[in-house]
């Protein structure tokens, strides 16, 4: 009896591939270990291409041992990676003019630049500045900003794995290293500072509450530390405030666990005695 032997197909990633590919970059953080991270994740992300040029069962193997590395990067953005990988995947199958240890090194040189991408731009930008807006609806009473901010971070998310994926296979490693050199992504993220700095500073003085109740009397005229204060500059105390908390946890590396509970602790004493 003559056995068959699959043959690996010469034929590109179709779209259908590629979706399914994208649906699976939702679950690469669902693995997590402490030797390798998400390689187990990763690897499943890859299944549908390792499916489709490796059918022999050994080979299929080797190639999922060679993404067994440790894999560690933004969880959004790592779609770019997943993207990138299948594409050198495809071409190793297909063209063979590519080394397999290649797809380790760009996806291992790739880690770096993609996570301080997204720590800055989604981690350090949109998430506190969208939660911002949020908290400042909720105090007000209102619900909106709760379901913005899910709408919204969800959005990001989804668009950023689209994006990662069919981009990061169509346009290869190449995209990423020429946003790098190019230092697009350092201006996008000064920017990007620059405005989450102004709008969340808008917010403080409908956030933070900081008062002094202090009086004196001037003529038989009793008047308020507060309201000269206001008139000074409006929310100047919960701006100090705001700015002491920020050199406690930038500068003085102080955990900010600890300042919600001392901030708490004497807010408490400090109403109970009357003087704030």
């Amino acid at each position: 009896m003559e056995t068959k032997v699959k043959k690996t197909t010469k034929e590109r990633l179709t779209k259908k591939e590629l979706w399914a590919i994208f649906r699976r970059c939702f679950l690469v953080r669902a693995h997590n270990d402490f030797e390798k991270f998400h390689a187990g994740g990763f690897i499943n992300a890859l299944v549908p291409v390792f499916d489709k040029y490796y059918p022999n069962t050994e080979d299929k193997a080797k190639a999922m041992m060679r993404h067994s590395e440790l894999f560690l990067t933004h969880p959004q953005l790592e779609a770019w990676t997943v993207g990138i990988a299948a594409s050198m995947e495809e071409r190793l199958a297909i063209d063979g003019d590519i080394d397999q240890d290649s797809i380790q090194s760009v996806k291992t040189a790739l880690m770096g630049p993609i996570a301080a991408l997204g720590d800055s731009l989604i981690n350090g930008t949109a998430r506190p500045l969208l939660a911002g807006i949020a908290c400042s609806l909720a105090i007000q009473g209102s619900t909106i900003g709760i379901w913005l901010f899910v709408i919204i971070m969800g959005s990001i998310s989804v668009i950023n794995r689209y994006t990662g994926v069919f981009i990061g296979y169509k346009k290869g490693s190449e995209f990423i290293s020429d946003i790098h050199e190019s230092g697009i992504i350092y201006r996008l993220t000064d920017l990007a500072s620059v405005a989450a700095y102004t709008i969340i500073g808008g917010f403080i003085p409908g956030v933070v509450s900081f008062s002094l109740p202090f009086t004196y009397e001037v003529g038989g005229e009793v008047i308020s530390v507060q309201d000269n204060l206001n008139a000074l500059i409006p929310g100047l105390l919960p701006l100090c405030l705001t700015l002491l908390m920020f050199f406690f946890i930038k500068k003085k590396k102080i955990n900010p666990l600890i300042l919600m509970f001392t901030v708490l602790a004497i807010g408490v004493v400090g109403h109970y005695v009357g003087i704030l």
